[in-house]
């Protein structure tokens, strides 16, 4: 879905924000963008680093926070980041970044955990009796992200869903087929939500 969302990324200047292990850095990379990651772990750059040499991508990365990015204003045609928000602090200021870092005209491509689903439900029962990394953890609405893209001076221009069935193997199996026709109509009871956000203003 994110893929679909970003399109054709040939020829491209692409920050991919929380890109772990690069696996997304390095596939748009081999698809022609020229694409920079950027992650707060020097365990996962490292990863990425690693993984690009072996699939002999051009993707570069370095280490730095989604609060405070590590570049200048105006330097990205596309910004994509996928399940970030879920453990930040301040999730306008990210939108912030990103929309400083976009040039005009340029797009956001953002990824996140569904609030409104069975795999939210059972993230937050884990969370309630135990799990520190689930207690922590946020998840999201398509009105809120919709929110901070247009708190921080972008326009979203398509939300879509995705998984709206129990985390449970027969269901996957009964339910796939109808996923994606559904996450076009409605992001209610979506365990992952992807926006297309677009910066206003025309290229130079």
């Amino acid at each position: 879905m994110l893929l679909e969302l970003i399109g054709n990324p040939e020829g491209l200047t692409i920050l991919d924000v929380g890109c772990g292990e690069g696996r997304l850095a390095n596939l748009l990379a081999e698809r022609g963008a020229q694409v920079i990651g950027v992650d707060p772990s020097e365990s996962m750059i490292a990863a990425a680093r690693h993984n690009a040499t072996a699939r002999g991508t051009a993707a570069t990365f370095q280490c730095g926070k989604a609060e405070n990015l590590p570049f200048d204003a105006a330097q990205f045609d596309l910004v994509v980041a996928n399940t970030i928000l879920c453990f930040v602090d301040d999730a306008s200021q990210v939108f912030s970044e990103i929309a400083r870092v976009l040039r005009p005209d340029g797009r956001l491509v953002i990824g996140e955990l569904g609030r409104w689903s069975f795999w939210a439900l059972q993230r937050y029962i884990r969370g309630r009796f135990g799990s520190s990394l689930w207690r922590r953890g946020n998840s999201w609405t398509a009105s809120q992200l919709r929110t901070l893209a247009g708190n921080a001076g972008l326009t979203a221009t398509t939300i879509r869903g995705s998984v709206f069935y129990p985390r449970w193997g027969l269901a996957a199996q009964l339910l796939t087929r109808l996923d994606r026709p559904l996450g076009k109509f409605t992001n209610f009871g979506a365990a992952y939500i992807a926006m297309l956000a677009r910066k206003p203003g025309a290229r130079r």
